[in-house]
């Protein structure tokens, strides 16, 4: 399994992470997603190493901006 992390910007309560998680989760591969709004982070699990710019764009999907954590 391999793991990724993205900063989110943008949220501000349970409701904006659930919008995230149920985009991200539609991306191929990802197999768990665990988002924060208190944290602003958002981590992917994978089977693979994740395609970032499908996480990133189902992040703008949700009405939010992502980068990835480095």
């Amino acid at each position: 399994m391999t793991t990724t992390e993205f900063q989110v910007t943008g949220m501000t309560c349970g409701h904006c992470e659930l919008s995230i998680r149920e985009e991200v989760q539609e991306v191929p591969g990802v197999q768990a997603v665990d988002v924060s709004h208190r944290t602003g982070t958002l981590v992917v699990t994978s089977d693979q190493p994740v395609d970032e710019a499908a996480v990133l764009a189902a992040v703008a999907e949700a009405g939010y901006q992502g980068v990835r954590s480095q």
